[in-house]
Order: structure tokens, then C-alpha cells, then sequence
């Protein structure tokens, strides 16, 4: 019998390929590093990381039926997912490159070409049915299918958690704020994206989402204060300093460890900080997805 599943986590599941300097890079340098192969995907990072936080994440996205996508539903059933309502293709498997160095990510390039040629088809598990629990969504998605289920009755009653996946898919989430639907968990970068404008903290941001129309927003501003807003309270918070040892999937981490934390029965200040701390040792290298 199929285990049934805390979360729906749907979107990108892909392998990353992270290449990381220890010190300072610029456009065009060449330097010595570490190059990781890791499972990988905003959808698949978030799944792994609630794994990790107790909860039963179920993926839906596309995976190949080549080689690596073979080699990652292995990965992702060997960390304890449930991977039955993912669609399998004869596309190639998606792949995310990044650079990163000290200074921050240098550059980073996402093919998920085969998750948006799939498009709506990655639903069709649920058989129409509509759902009522909680829901991780990235913006791999087409901005046709995001859109879709902004304002489907397949997700009417669903705790539906949305980020962008980067910003320059901030602008895919534009459904969900004029829906006023879900959750949404964005940067200062993509807030401003989202609201045609530049803020220099997270709560001046989430204020400017919830006008736009969200009817919640969480937004993170790297080492400063994040800030949770919902139009009734507004909370900030400022994580730990911490040595960065590795970007890539913080953000990720952030958003699996503050929904764990609600699911839980966690609220306001006590969620936010249970991210931010579960975040900061991700980026410490303390811990993994």
C-alpha cells in the first residue's frame, strides 16, 4: 500500500552540479575548486529537506527515463521519498549548474526544459481529485501551468507554499498574488521583481507584496532580517552570523524547515527562527539536505 504523504512537493527534480571556489571570483576567471554531483531541484531540495525535518514528502515533477534520470528516482527512494506520482519521460533528465565562490554565486544556469514540455501532464497523478493538504510549488513551472493552478479548484483547499525557484522566475508568481492564493516565499530581489520596485529590507517588501494582493508573504534578505507578513501580523527576525561554506539550496532549506515548523504547530516568531537557524547551519556546512 502507498504511504500517503505530509506534503506534495511539485516541480523541478534534477541533478545539480555545483562548482565551488574558496576564495573571490569575477566573470572569466578560471580557478581551482570542488565540482559536486548532487540530487538536486528546488522541489526535490525542499522534499529532502522536510525528510529530514520528519515529514512524508510526495514529488510530483518529470524525470527521464535515461540513465541519470534512472540513477536519481534511486537517490530519491533511497532517501526515503515517495516518488510514485512522478512522470516519467523520454525526455533527458533535468540538470542545474552553478558556480560559486566566497563572494556569493558567481552565475548559475537551470535546464528544466523537459519539467515545462511535460507541463500540466505532471498532474494528471492526482486523477483530478482535489487536495486539501499541504503543497511545495516552484516556479520551473510553465507560467501557463502556474497560472492554472493559482486558480484551479484542484487546489482550492490546499496550504500552498510557492517560491520562485530564482529570480529571474520571480515574475512566474504573479498569479498567485493576483489570486491572493498560498504562500509565498521570496528574496528581496524577487519581491522587488514581483512589485516593480527596490527595497532595502524584508519587511518594507512584504508590505509592498501584501498591497500587490498576496495574501502572505515570507522574505529573506540573506544575512539581515527576514520578515513573515500576512495583512494581520508582521514578524521579523535576523539569523545567526554564520561562516558560509555553500549557497546553493539555502533558500530551499529556509522554506522546508519554516513549513515543517507550522505543520508542526509552530507560529510567528518561533517558526520563523526555527528557519532561519535550520538555514544557517546549511550554509555553515552543519548539516545537509
Amino acid at each position: 500500500m502507498t504511504q500517503t504523504p505530509d506534503i506534495l512537493c511539485i516541480g523541478s527534480v534534477l541533478w545539480d552540479v555545483i562548482g565551488r571556489h574558496s576564495g573571490a571570483m569575477g566573470t572569466g576567471d578560471d580557478r581551482p575548486g570542488r565540482i559536486t554531483l548532487l540530487p538536486g531541484g528546488v522541489a526535490l531540495n525542499i522534499a529532502m529537506a522536510l525528510r529530514r525535518f520528519g515529514l512524508t514528502p510526495a514529488l510530483l515533477s518529470a524525470v527521464g527515463r535515461d540513465a541519470q534520470g534512472e540513477a536519481l528516482m534511486q537517490a530519491c527512494d533511497a532517501r526515503g521519498l515517495l516518488t510514485h506520482l512522478i512522470t516519467r519521460t523520454d525526455l533527458p533528465t533535468d540538470q542545474y549548474m552553478a558556480i560559486e565562490a566566497d563572494s556569493g554565486l558567481i552565475a548559475a544556469i537551470a535546464d528544466a526544459h523537459s519539467l515545462e514540455e511535460v507541463g500540466a501532464e505532471i498532474l494528471s497523478p492526482l486523477g483530478g481529485v482535489p487536495y486539501d493538504g499541504a503543497v511545495a510549488l516552484d516556479g520551473n513551472l510553465t507560467e501557463e501551468l502556474l497560472a492554472q493552478i493559482a486558480q484551479s479548484d484542484l487546489f482550492a483547499q490546499a496550504d500552498l507554499r510557492v517560491a520562485p525557484a530564482s529570480p529571474g522566475k520571480a515574475l512566474r508568481l504573479m498569479p498567485f498574488i493576483t489570486a491572493s492564493r498560498g504562500t509565498l516565499y521570496v528574496n528581496l530581489e524577487e519581491a522587488g521583481l514581483l512589485c516593480g520596485a527596490a527595497f532595502t529590507n524584508a519587511a518594507d517588501a512584504a508590505s509592498a507584496l501584501l498591497a500587490k494582493g498576496a495574501a502572505r508573504a515570507v522574505v529573506t534578505h540573506g544575512a539581515a532580517a527576514a520578515c513573515v507578513a500576512d495583512g494581520q501580523t508582521t514578524v521579523t527576525q535576523t539569523p545567526a552570523p554564520v561562516t558560509v561554506t555553500r549557497i546553493t539550496g539555502a533558500g530551499d532549506t529556509f522554506m522546508a524547515a519554516h513549513i515543517a515548523a507550522e505543520l508542526r504547530g509552530m507560529h510567528g516568531a518561533d517558526a520563523l527562527d526555527a528557519a532561519l537557524v535550520a538555514a544557517a547551519q546549511y550554509v555553515a556546512g552543519e548539516t545537509t539536505i
